[in-house]
């Protein structure tokens, strides 16, 4: 089941929808005022404590840094001094930069914040629980013989170091300006002075460490540049040896002469192709003499006017017959020899082409070679040449570097402290305290399981509250019946004058006539109900018979020891006439028929007929018949006496009996298909309610009431 003072916090809207019911939960906080209020009182004296008392003063001191973009360089050397470029990468790396662990051991360094407790915690004396620790332990080690103790290991000073550096940075906080190039720097220590050092000394070092990283980049930049310009002078110097032993070893050539011979090769070219051609003629001349055989044939081919001369003198003689042969023969011979002559000629010019071609392409190749050693000796000197500048410009540059950034303002030593802000301070833990409380007071509402208004057990349990009878002041429970008397008009007398109204009124058609009293579990009030219901309807002057049902404890003999030993047993039993177990107690106007011990179990007991007829015979003797019958819980007597009464009273103890137990005795009642006529919330302590905040709105409890009861 869901705790009921929770569902007061959530009010059911549509289909099993919940929303807050911030009604309620304002009427809680405003019950539990007090507690919020005594919470929130001491979280301010807390408060207060701390920020007057044990909070240490802290100081705190700003230096301003400004970065510079633009800079004149006494030597242009942006590769290796370049500035500061300005973009957002470059201005968070500058912030880092001095959020560094190692500016921050440079300051350490610097100022020796080892040495200083504030920083170092080792330094620290040691607090209250240390120094009992401490105390502890030279008590167990004292029997031991005194050892000597190294000094501190390199690894051990490191972590010191290490540790300094952290308390450091915990105290420096770097921010940059929006949208500009400065950066503040501030620092927080227990010492004005102190924390004015600190934050100059960060800028100064993150100045002089922007001059280092440039110089030792130069440093770098110098080296390298002076290894390069020895390895390009030997390179360059190899490189002029190949030119001048290649042009040692090779004939001297030129473009211009190789031209000359490409010319000289072309020439040749033509020549041949005119030999060639004219040799062909001659072959063919010579062919056709050769292939001729009649004189008419030979002289077409001789073509000849002195072998035209001999054919027109004629043939026929011997003589000119053998001047034609010779004749003929001669041309011949001359074609031949013709032939042979330009053959020789071709080639001679043939070769000479070649020797030239050969000689153009061995003067070419060299040329090319000769070309390309020159040209990788100027790549080379012009290389060495611009190492050989860098490097001056560099050398120049040592000793000369200017730092990116400048301070703009020193760090003021601050007059008054920074810290602890004390209103601050206790304006928060009052919001904190009334949260706290303010969570303790829901808390509580929330996770509590009892009873403390009527509405609550009413809206748990179904059933009408008709009675709440607050805690009678009395240290014992003979007292109880004696305050009632001697204070007829408290507000107890006057809550138990409403449960008998109530109870009057519970049944329109007819008065209860037989009314039995019980509880879950037993200490929750009950026979006090029953006693002071007996009383005050016996004051109406009605007779009125107190039976007690609970013969197993006989707890009537804690309010009447002159109880006789004899009680409803043995009248039940036949033992004893009805007449001679009953008792009227001196200034108690109702009879009371006690328990007493008996071998005969008490359920057996009160489901015998003879307590039926026994019942039924006393509502013929008296106007009412009170039981006080055992817890529901324990045993099973008060659902069995419950078959023979008109009304059941059922009382919970006020912020005491837990609502699983109220449950579990109403379902005890339901399965035996009873009713319970009301409930009664007894024993309410009214400073109680009064601390819950119900002091003000509940019944006979509340302010308007004083006036009328008896304190």
């Amino acid at each position: 089941m869901i705790n009921q003072s929770s569902q007061n916090f959530a009010s059911t809207q549509g289909d099993g929808d919940e929303s807050i019911n911030i009604s309620a939960m304002v009427s809680t906080l405003w019950r539990g005022k007090w507690i919020i209020a005594l919470v929130t009182a001491i979280a301010v004296f807390l408060a207060g404590y701390y920020a007057y008392s044990v909070a240490v003063p802290l100081y705190r001191s700003t230096a301003v840094v400004i970065l510079e973009t633009q800079q004149d360089k006494v030597v242009d050397l942006q590769a290796v001094v370049g500035g500061f470029s300005g973009d957002a990468t470059a201005v968070n790396t500058e912030v880092e930069v001095l959020r560094s662990r190692g500016l921050a051991g440079k300051v350490v360094d610097r100022l020796n914040l080892i040495e200083d407790p504030e920083f170092n915690s080792r330094l620290r004396k040691p607090g209250m629980i240390a120094a009992l620790k401490a105390r502890v332990s030279n008590l167990i080690s004292s029997g031991d013989a005194p050892t000597a103790f190294a000094p501190e290991s390199e690894l051990m000073q490191t972590r010191i170091r290490d540790n300094v550096v952290a308390s450091l940075l915990s105290k420096v906080g770097i921010r940059n300006i929006t949208r500009s190039l400065v950066f503040n720097v501030t620092v927080e220590s227990e010492s004005p002075v102190k924390s004015a050092l600190i934050a100059d000394t960060f800028v100064e070092l993150y100045i002089l460490n922007q001059i280092e990283v440039k110089f030792e980049a130069t440093e770098k930049a110098t080296e390298w540049l002076s290894n390069r310009v020895s390895e390009l002078q030997i390179e360059l110097e190899t490189a002029e040896k190949k030119v001048s032993g290649f042009t040692a070893q090779t004939q001297l050539v030129s473009v211009e002469a190789l031209q000359a011979l490409e010319r000289q090769i072309k020439d040749l070219r033509d020549r041949i192709a005119s030999a060639e051609t004219a040799n062909t003629l001659i072959e063919a001349r010579l062919a056709t003499l050769l292939e001729a055989e009649s004189d008419e044939a030979k002289l077409k081919a001789a073509n000849d006017a002195t072998l035209d001369r001999i054919a027109n003198g004629g043939l026929d003689s011997e003589t000119n017959r053998n001047l034609f042969g010779s004749r003929y023969a001669a041309l011949v011979e001359r074609a031949q020899a013709d032939l042979l002559r330009s053959n020789q000629q071709l080639t001679a010019l043939r070769t000479s082409e070649e020797d030239v071609s050969d000689q153009v392409v061995k003067q070419g190749q060299d040329l090319i070679a000769l070309q390309q050693l020159t040209r990788e000796a100027e790549a080379t000197r012009l290389l060495y040449e611009y190492f050989l500048t860098r490097l001056k410009e560099t050398s120049a540059q040592e000793g000369i570097q200017k730092a990116d950034s400048r301070l703009l303002s020193k760090a003021v030593i601050p007059g008054a402290p920074s810290a602890p802000r004390k209103t601050r301070i206790i304006a928060m833990w009052f919001v904190l305290g009334a949260f706290l409380g303010s969570c303790i007071v829901l808390y509580r509402e929330m996770k509590t399981s009892t009873f403390r208004t009527a509405s609550e057990l009413e809206q748990h349990t179904g059933y009408t509250v008709i009675g709440q009878i607050p805690l009678i002041p009395s240290r014992a429970r003979l007292d109880t019946l004696s305050y009632l008397s001697e204070k007829p008009t408290s507000a107890a007398a006057e809550s138990i004058r409403n449960l008998r109204t109530s109870l009057m009124l519970s049944s329109v058609d007819k008065k209860p006539q037989v009314i039995l009293s019980t509880s879950s579990i037993p200490g929750e009030g009950k026979t006090t109900v029953s006693l002071s219901l007996a009383k005050f309807l016996s004051g109406l002057g009605k007779s009125v018979l107190l039976v007690e049902g609970d013969i197993r404890r006989r707890t009537l003999n804690e309010y009447f020891p002159t109880l006789p030993k004899t009680g409803i047993a043995s009248v039940l039993n036949g033992d004893v006439k009805f007449e001679d177990a009953i008792h009227r107690p001196k200034g108690f106007e109702a009879d009371i028929l006690a328990g007493e011990k008996t071998n005969v179990n008490a359920a057996d007991l009160f489901s015998s007929d003879t307590f039926k007829k026994f019942i039924a015979e006393m509502r013929q003797k008296y106007d009412f018949i009170i039981i006080d019958t055992p817890p529901v819980l324990v045993v099973p007597d008060a659902r069995i006496i419950a078959e023979n009464a008109d009304a059941i009273l059922f009382s919970v103890k006020w912020d005491s009996t837990s609502k699983a137990l109220v449950e579990e005795s109403m379902r005890f009642f339901h399965n035996s298909n009873q009713r319970i006529t009301g409930l009664v919330l007894s024993q309410i302590n009214e400073k109680g309610m009064k601390s819950y905040g119900y002091g003000g709105d509940s019944g006979s409890f509340a302010a308007y009431g004083r006036g009328y009861y008896d304190s």
